[in-house]
């Protein structure tokens, strides 16, 4: 018997479309329903995305193609090129909470509590952390679990959380030598806030290029 929320485990191009497709509705509105370019290049953006990835216009829409026959997306006609627009807020049962969550998970992979609450400021701000706990325990704990905390790794003090969706890709580990860590830098949580702060400025930057090039387009 087939899933109701996840037909298959989705691929990772076809999550990178999904999370671009909500991402946008929710920070550009005016730009959504998206044309194939706008969502090329969402899911080829460099910043906020983990890891950056290149994919083809090919790639992009064989993989709308798959989602729309798993009713995950859908497609409508515009005056000069077709559209597209997610459909799985409805299907996955999703609150404004749990759509900016995901959104971060498609986006980006695993993160901590305090990760996913910095970054969805634009998408849905969290007064506190227990509200992220909170939205992320319902989407844990319905009959098609959508999201599940990660087993901790070595040297990790905090918990993180994964969809479960599809594939994940993580970005490559890179392991700085002692002899090279900065002494008096900014560390742990500070650092954190301060990077993921200074990537919300980026992004909202990028969104606003991709707006005005949209616009441009259809005039």
């Amino acid at each position: 018997m087939s899933s109701t929320r996840i037909p298959r485990q989705l691929d990772a191009i076809e999550i990178r479309v999904l999370g671009v497709l909500l991402e946008k509705e929710q920070t550009t509105p005016e730009i959504c329903p998206m044309t194939v370019n706008a969502i090329v290049a969402g899911c080829n953006q460099k910043t906020n995305r983990e890891p950056v990835l290149e994919l083809t216009e090919g790639q992009v829409v064989e993989a709308l193609e798959r989602l729309r026959q798993e009713v995950l997306v859908w497609r409508s006609e515009g005056a000069r090129s077709e559209k597209w627009q997610q459909s799985v807020v409805r299907r996955w049962g999703l609150d404004h909470a749990g759509k900016a969550l995901m959104t971060l998970l498609l986006l980006r992979g695993p993160q901590t509590p305090g990760e996913l609450r910095t970054r969805s400021e634009r998408l849905h701000p969290f007064a506190t952390l227990q509200e992220v706990d909170e939205a992320l325990q319902r989407m844990a704990t319905i009959d098609e679990p959508l999201v599940a905390e990660q087993p901790r790794r070595a040297g990790q003090k905090e918990i993180r959380w994964t969809h479960l969706v599809g594939e994940i890709l993580e970005p490559e580990t890179v392991t700085t030598p002692p002899e090279l860590a900065a002494v008096g830098r900014p560390s742990g949580p500070a650092l954190s806030e301060r990077v993921a702060r200074l990537e919300e400025t980026v992004q909202r930057l990028e969104a606003e290029l991709a707006e005005l090039r949209e616009l441009k387009s259809l005039l």
